[in-house]
């Protein structure tokens, strides 16, 4: 299975939190699954950074950089793929993570019932 992380999911492996449910964790661990990163995902971490609403430890980047995940740039497919999204969910990252899992062709691993929603492939964990 190919996995694009949600944010929070990406935000929640990488600090081991208790938030991370067993199902998520099964899923992002096991080899035979591809887990992909949207540098989208990394754009709305450092958003939020910048605007005091999230703090990361130093070591983000390099902690992020040592995970075996693939990383998925935001082409311009993926932004005019934006036009025909419902809005079911007004979040411009969530909007961008969704289109790209179904450009991709991915299965997007999230904890928002609202992204469930949308006609792509995801696991609600």
């Amino acid at each position: 299975m190919r996995l694009l992380l949600d944010t929070h999911i990406l935000l929640w492996w990488l600090d081991d939190s208790s938030k991370l449910s067993d199902q998520a964790r099964a899923l992002i661990s096991d080899a035979s699954n591809v887990v992909v990163v949207s540098a989208a995902s990394v754009w709305e971490i450092r958003v939020k950074e910048s605007l005091g609403k999230l703090h990361l430890p130093a070591s983000f980047a390099e902690a992020l950089d040592k995970e075996p995940f693939e990383r998925l740039p935001v082409t311009l497919e993926h932004a005019h793929r934006l036009k025909g999204l419902p809005p079911h969910h007004r979040d411009p990252f969530d909007r961008m993570l969704i289109v790209q899992a179904q450009c991709e062709y991915l299965t997007l691993v999230t904890a928002d019932e609202i992204l469930r929603q949308y006609d792509v492939d995801s696991r609600l964990v």
